[in-house]
């Protein structure tokens, strides 16, 4: 009962997200994994951008049903180790996509350099991995996360900030401490065991390696 009420008071608000008009293979994952807390930056100012980014109406995540199962499974397995899921970003519709590359291009648009880049100029953002034309978050089945101490409501030191250009972000960065690199070995190994991979320039991001949609990309809103 007390890891429960621990629970409660790191969710702070409530579970159910109101049904809205989605694809049928899709679900808000509230709905499926209530216990977890959403942070969803690309619907406020704090992001990349510096700015709410176009489709993300509401700060909700949506996934694919079958990637919203698999987080349901990580999320049974950290609570034994007094662990749960933060998650930062989910479904992206492509319309958002579409206006991330818009904003690389804009050598003169940098309201959030001093955060998300400081050391890499805009212009190479395609070049090193951290923006695409495509992603994988427009499919439905790839997912930024973290974890929670239950404990005490506070992220895990990873080492590095979600959605920061740079090496420190890389899975195998030779500049986070001995403690970050366990921390983020512990998210990356739950997530593999139950069906997800991990991408190499980011240790936030993981993608269901038996996606129901491998080559279709959407771009209906999160409202």
């Amino acid at each position: 009962m007390r890891k429960i009420f621990l629970i409660l008071v790191c969710l702070q608000i409530g579970f159910i997200s109101k049904a809205q008009s989605i694809p049928e293979d899709f679900v808000y994952l509230k709905n499926v994994l209530p216990f977890v807390i959403e942070e969803v930056r690309y619907a406020g100012n704090h992001n990349f951008t510096g700015r709410p980014v176009l489709g993300y109406e509401s700060a909700q995540i949506v996934l694919t049903k079958k990637a919203a199962e698999a987080l349901k499974n990580v999320q049974k397995e950290l609570i034994q180790q007094d662990l749960m899921l933060k998650v930062f970003d989910g479904y992206r519709p492509q319309s958002a996509v579409n206006e991330f590359v818009v904003w690389a291009r804009k050598p003169a648009d940098t309201l959030a350099k001093r955060e998300f880049y400081p050391n890499i100029d805009k212009s190479r953002l395609f070049e090193l991995g951290y923006i695409a034309s495509k992603s994988g978050h427009s499919r439905g089945g790839t997912v930024d996360l973290t974890l929670v101490n239950v404990e005490t409501c506070e992220e895990l030191d990873m080492g590095g900030a979600y959605d920061f250009f740079g090496e420190i972000s890389h899975h195998r960065s030779a500049s986070v401490t001995s403690e970050q690199k366990s921390n983020r070995e512990t998210l990356r190994t739950v997530m593999l065991r139950n069906g997800f991979r991990s991408y190499s320039e980011e240790w936030w991001h993981y993608t269901l390696n038996a996606e129901p949609f491998p080559y279709q990309y959407f771009d209906f809103p999160i409202k």
